[in-house]
């Protein structure tokens, strides 16, 4: 099934306001469904595994004073999602087998990873990365992926992807498509998915995410573009998505909590929120990049927790070495695998209306 968004623009007074369009005579510019990709066999990574300054770590999560909307859930099951800006993620990477090792290992702490800078004309980059992730630690796994089209108004394209533990949810392929953006207001145009927990029967969490990575400039004028552009992205994607009300927007935002909240489009729509507040996002730890943005009074199941996991801490790295996994940490929040009502109660399909 293949579905779009396309935005158009129009005239405001004192600024630009956007809306969206689809189906009709656009369908020329709807983008191919992403693929869900297969986890190869295990044992054909990138070689043996290295170990960076004294060998494994059990990572930590230093979470932030979140709790925007949260429901006390008590010993309810969580799981956890997580964006990750994996710098120029490609070649050079892929020839480092510590490198390889440690971004792996990343990914094994969170049940979906939402990717940023896949940087790469290698169609296999992104399926042997995720056979060494179901290959690497100390117990096999099975995750998956789906991954975007090559996007980008300059001549580096990059693409975005969903990687996910089959193990705690499941996607649905039908729900899988990239905004289509035929006036060019999004330098890399959101990949927009469906899932669902697969722990809880027939009261499991369904969601949608919605990856971004919007383009910092130079101009001054164009970050707060595009993420003008984005609230209406967000919107179109809850207007349209079969009646799910729990829409996560997650990626580079290239700006911080305070200026998502009260400078920008999608920080002005009632309810809507940055979950990662606080902290520093960058492996240099002087901004705050990332984020997960939910509508709080919709999506209950946000357990209130959420944070930057810095790996540098985690797997004992020197600067120079976290620098060399990315020049960004992967932030995350913790969601209930239990579709909840307003009230924080578990609502079972077909019989509860939220």
């Amino acid at each position: 099934m293949q579905r779009m968004l396309s935005l158009a623009t129009l005239a405001g007074l004192g600024g630009a306001v956007w809306m969206f369009l689809s189906g009709g005579g656009l369908n020329q510019l709807a983008v191919p469904p992403a693929g869900v990709g297969q986890p190869a066999t295990p044992g054909a990574g990138f070689g043996s595994p290295a170990t960076w300054n004294g060998g494994a770590v059990t990572p930590t999560v230093q979470p932030t004073a979140a709790g925007i909307g949260a429901p006390a859930l008590g010993a309810s099951p969580t799981f956890r999602i997580a964006s990750f800006n994996i710098e120029v993620f490609g070649k050079t990477k892929s020839e480092d087998a510590r490198v390889m090792y440690t971004l792996a290992e990343i990914v094994r702490n969170f049940s979906i990873v939402a990717i940023q800078e896949i940087r790469t004309q290698d169609d296999s980059h992104l399926a042997n990365f995720v056979r060494l992730v179901n290959s690497s630690g100390k117990s096999p796994r099975r995750y998956e992926y789906v991954i975007g089209p090559r996007l980008g108004n300059s001549q580096s394209k990059e693409q975005y992807a969903f990687i996910f533990d089959t193990q705690r949810v499941m996607i649905d392929p039908n729900t899988v498509f990239t905004v289509g953006d035929p006036n060019n207001l999004l330098h890399r145009e959101p990949l927009v998915a469906s899932f669902r927990t697969t722990e809880a029967a027939d009261s499991a969490f369904t969601f949608t995410l919605v990856n971004v990575h919007t383009d910092p400039g130079p101009e001054p004028n164009v970050l707060p573009g595009e993420l003008a552009a984005l609230a209406e992205v967000y919107r179109e994607v809850r207007r349209t998505g079969r009646g799910e009300d729990d829409i996560i927007m997650l990626g580079d935002f290239n700006a911080d909590d305070a200026y998502i909240s009260k400078q920008t489009r999608i920080g002005m729509i009632p309810g809507v929120t940055p979950l990662v507040r606080g902290v520093y996002s960058n492996t240099r730890q002087n901004k705050l990049y990332d984020n997960l943005i939910v509508h709080a009074l919709s999506t209950t199941e946000y357990a209130g927790k959420s944070g930057v996991f810095n790996f540098g801490q985690a797997y004992n790295l020197s600067p120079a070495e976290a620098e060399q996994v990315s020049d960004h940490f992967p932030v995350w929040a913790e969601f209930s695998v239990y579709e909840l009502d307003y009230n924080g109660v578990i609502a079972r399909r077909g019989t509860n209306v939220r």
